[in-house]
């Protein structure tokens, strides 16, 4: 099995705002990058989006080790916080719904399927780590370019 790393992050200007996704993924001496802007939509989004597209990218199952500076995202799955809100029914404990079920139930769908084995690194954000910051410019990128994309999930009623 190849081992891929795979750099995440999300930015959004403004929180609800205009935001977009970065990954950079490297495996055996090669490299791609990804990104894509939504027009509205939140920081907490894109984070997850960013891993959701770096789950996406392989074409066969590897090793894919995500380093992320969202703690969200990162304690979501390492700590089974989505996967107990998907069993109970989107919800974080009997009064609050969790938020972005639309993102998490793809994310943990593509941990189920994809054949991948993926292991989750957290990186403190703007703290000088090369791959984070060039994510972070990738995501920033995005957000400022044009033709952005619709984040229906938020737009339609997600959070």
């Amino acid at each position: 099995m190849k081992r891929v790393d795979a750099y995440t992050d999300g930015a959004c200007s403004g929180n609800p705002g205009p935001g977009g996704y970065g990954v950079i993924l490297r495996w055996n001496g090669h490299e791609r990058e990804l990104s894509r802007g939504f027009r509205r939509t939140t920081n907490n989004r894109m984070e997850i989006l960013a891993v959701i597209a770096a789950l996406e990218a392989p074409t066969e199952p590897c090793e894919l080790v995500i380093h992320s500076d969202s703690q969200y995202v990162v304690h979501a799955v390492q700590q089974g916080w989505a996967r107990k809100w998907r069993a109970n029914g989107w919800m974080r404990n009997k009064k609050e719904e969790a938020l972005n079920p639309d993102l998490w139930m793809r994310l943990l769908d593509l941990l189920d399927r994809s054949g991948h084995k993926v292991r989750f690194v957290w990186v403190r954000g703007h703290a000088g780590h090369a791959d984070n910051e060039r994510a972070d410019r990738l995501a920033v990128a995005a957000l400022s370019g044009a033709g952005l994309a619709l984040d229906a999930g938020y737009e339609r009623g997600g959070r």
